[in-house]
């Protein structure tokens, strides 16, 4: 009943707020007469003026006012009827306030009634946290008010970590995932929910930080395929293509066959075995940053002749053929080993010129970019 109240009080005052410039009087518009009663009027004084200073003789004088009286007595006879007529736009306005005070108020209640609910009962947000049924918006609402209260709930923060990553909320999973961690020591399924959350944050990169956890997560439950399956997309990512495609098989060959996951890692299973009968052709493998690092162990001369041969190598051969994504991800990490970051940052402009940001290659690269601190669009950092 008091909503019902509400919306009668509401309509009322929305309806006077029309009408009432409606119902005043407007001031009547002045005829086109009116301006000619003015003129021969001033005539007729101009007249009395010219006779008594003898300018005009008193027969002329008589003639021309018989002349402006009867102009005069003719143009107020037509303001006179000008002004008995009805004004046009008073039906207009008569018309207007019927629809606001009739018209109005029914559409409303018409559209009220069919896009609304009048008979659910009314419903504060006290009520709804209290009984938030399938809403998952009021769900989340609810735990977040209750993690307010109680920051150190590791079991509230463990609950809500995989729900923020279902609503695509990453960065508060990730933060959700590491006070659970934190307040309820690391468990496989924490770990990888957390590698995963950071993954998916990066643009799909599998960064350092995700791939400590996730072989953690290994260390715990040593079967875990998803710390399998991002372990072996961090070695293609890296350029390690036979790592990689060995872990994916390993992965296929302990999945169950009905598992949601084995499609994706056959294709990648496929994607990585179409080039391997090619090896055997291959230039010489490209330089990772644990070759590079090795090389450290040889003389001063040696070693930066061994780094930059290595490097340069990759180099030239990714201008003859820039659609080799491992190699740019490879060239550019490797450019930072050697603390060329304005190479890094170069390679990372040419390879996005062959792997454009939209893409999902050109995504990876721009993490990778964000991982190492170097950005395509400015200064390194």
């Amino acid at each position: 009943m008091l909503f019902w109240i509400l919306v009668a009080i509401l309509t009322a005052a929305v309806a006077a707020v029309l009408i009432l410039p409606l119902m005043r009087a407007a001031a009547p518009l002045p005829s086109r007469h009116s301006h000619d009663i003015e003129v021969y009027r001033d005539q007729l004084d101009e007249l009395n003026r010219d006779r008594e200073a003898g300018l005009i003789g008193s027969e002329e004088a008589e003639l021309a006012r018989a002349e402006i009286a009867r102009r005069l007595l003719s143009a107020s006879a037509a303001d006179t009827t000008a002004a008995e007529e009805p004004p046009k736009r008073l039906l207009s306005s008569r018309l207007a306030q019927a629809f606001i005070l009739l018209c109005l108020p029914a559409v409303g209640l018409l559209l009220y009634l069919t896009t609304g609910s009048p008979g659910v009962p009314a419903q504060p947000l006290a009520a709804r946290l209290a009984n938030p049924g399938d809403d998952i918006s009021i769900l989340i609402a609810k735990a977040e008010n209750h993690l307010a209260l109680n920051p150190d709930d590791g079991a509230g923060w463990d609950l809500l970590a995989p729900i923020y990553m279902r609503n695509g909320r990453v960065a508060d999973a990730v933060a959700a995932y590491d006070r659970a961690i934190r307040l309820l020591g690391p468990t496989a399924p924490r770990l990888g929910g957390y590698a995963e959350a950071l993954v998916v944050q990066s643009g799909g990169l599998v960064t350092a930080e995700a791939q400590s956890a996730l072989q953690k997560a290994l260390a715990l439950d040593a079967n875990d395929p998803r710390s399998e399956f991002y372990l072996a997309l961090g070695l293609r990512q890296e350029g390690k293509n036979a790592e990689a495609l060995a872990a994916f098989r390993k992965l296929a060959g302990s999945s169950p066959a009905d598992a949601p996951w084995l499609p994706l890692v056959n294709q990648h299973i496929a994607e990585l075995g179409a080039a391997e009968p090619n090896t055997a052709a291959a230039p010489p493998a490209n330089p990772t940053s644990e070759d590079i690092a090795a090389a450290e162990e040889l003389d001063s001369g040696d070693r930066q002749a061994m780094i930059r041969g290595m490097v340069d190598g990759l180099a030239s051969r990714l201008k003859e053929d820039p659609d080799n994504f491992e190699g740019w991800m490879r060239l550019i990490r490797s450019y930072v080993v050697l603390d060329q970051r304005d190479k890094a940052r170069d390679a990372l402009r040419e390879g996005l010129n062959a792997f454009p940001a939209s893409g999902e290659q050109g995504k990876q690269l721009l993490a990778l970019g964000r991982e190492l601190g170097i950005d395509a669009s400015g200064e390194v950092k």
